[in-house]
């Protein structure tokens, strides 16, 4: 059984010097260790005598240097070659250990991380630049030659990103459009104006909710999915395969899925229309008894297609918005999955606040021009 290591203070007769014996190996060390540091720290000039030390490791020659403090003077050390080597290589290794650098102060960490906010920004806003005049290249020499158009594609990104989408838009604006006739008669009433409450759905659902809740389904829907696909195949590399055989990812990629949105929107928007003006009428027939004759009289005669229009004239902009977004986010994803799920959260979340500034900016473009 090797003896456990061990040591003892200096006296009179050992001029300051700590005698280390036993087998400085192991775990036993750290304890000791720690009590051997303690013990040099009352007398910081004493020296260490490892004479009697019979075997030594990484472990205590790191205890050893631990007690002479932030220096490791090995000169205050005496023992035998192959320990003094030990211990210069330990304490070497430990020298060319970078040091921790003590974090900024709370001003400049502020500065930095608007700094980074501020870069991230502009490359955010650059990449999307750059993204933007590459799909119009590919758009404008697409449109110069038909021939180079997918169809195949189109058609089956339009069912997939409209079709099938058709059923949720119907659902949500049904319920929407239920919900303001609700809240309209509920609040106009108190002011006997119950009838009214025909005017304030049908210029709700027309021109702001259709195409808004439309645009924001299809932003969940299509644009995670586009993001999701073309990054799956960054992933597997099909993106680097189709520029080796000369087809253009934008124009077998992106384009299609434009295009799609660029078709199926209208649509939506229209159908998202009719299903909020219904679910509207639903409410002031039931709760009015406002027949749909009546519903549809006064809401032509005083709402108009007008706002219809407008609504629709959001359409298109908010389908390349939208189409642009999933499919740039997908671009950017890398090797692996945690870029795609980062990817794909960061396109609908882009795509959503893209949407609503959109809305704001043809509102106030409206406001401008009374309409």
């Amino acid at each position: 059984m090797s003896p456990a290591p061990v040591f003892s203070e200096p006296d009179a007769s050992q001029a300051g010097a700590f005698q280390l014996a036993g087998d400085w190996c192991g775990a036993p060390v750290q304890e000791i260790g720690d009590a051997l540091i303690q013990s040099v720290r009352v007398a910081p000039s004493s020296t260490l005598d490892l004479t009697e030390v019979r075997r030594m490791d990484i472990a205590g020659a790191w205890a050893i240097l631990r007690a002479l403090g932030a220096e490791r003077d090995i000169g205050r050390i005496k023992a035998r070659p192959e320990h003094l080597r030990l211990l210069d290589m330990v304490a070497g290794a430990d020298a060319s250990r970078p040091k921790r650098r003590s974090g900024p102060g709370p001003i400049r960490a502020f500065l930095e991380r608007v700094g980074r906010g501020v870069m991230s920004v502009a490359e955010e806003t650059y990449g999307t630049l750059a993204f933007a005049g590459r799909l119009m290249v590919v758009t404008g020499r697409t449109l110069m030659d038909p021939r180079r158009i997918r169809w195949a594609s189109c058609v089956s990104m339009a069912e997939r990103a409209g079709l099938d989408a058709l059923p949720i838009v119907i659902v949500t604006t049904f319920f929407i459009g239920a919900v303001v006739g609700l809240l309209g008669v509920n609040t106009l009433r108190q002011f006997g104006a119950e009838v009214f409450a025909v005017e304030l759905i049908g210029i709700a659902v027309t021109r702001e909710f259709g195409i808004v809740i439309t645009a924001v389904l299809l932003a969940g829907r299509s644009a995670s999915a586009f993001a999701a696909e073309i990054g799956s195949m960054k992933m597997t590399q099909e993106v680097d395969a189709m520029r080796v055989i000369g087809v253009d990812p934008f124009e077998a990629l992106v384009f299609p899925r434009v295009a799609a949105l660029l078709l199926t929107i209208p649509l939506l928007t229209f159908a998202a229309t009719v299903a909020g003006l219904l679910g509207g009428a639903l409410v002031t027939w039931s709760m009015l008894g406002l027949g749909p004759s009546f519903f549809m009289t006064r809401l032509i005669e005083n709402v108009g297609a007008t706002h219809f229009w407008i609504a629709l004239s959001k359409a298109p902009v908010m389908a390349i918005a939208i189409a642009g977004i999933g499919c740039r986010q997908g671009m950017l994803v890398k090797g692996d999955v945690l870029s795609l799920g980062q990817r794909v959260t960061a396109a609908v979340v882009q795509a959503i606040f893209a949407i609503i500034l959109i809305d704001a900016v043809f509102a106030l473009i409206y406001m401008e021009l009374d309409l």
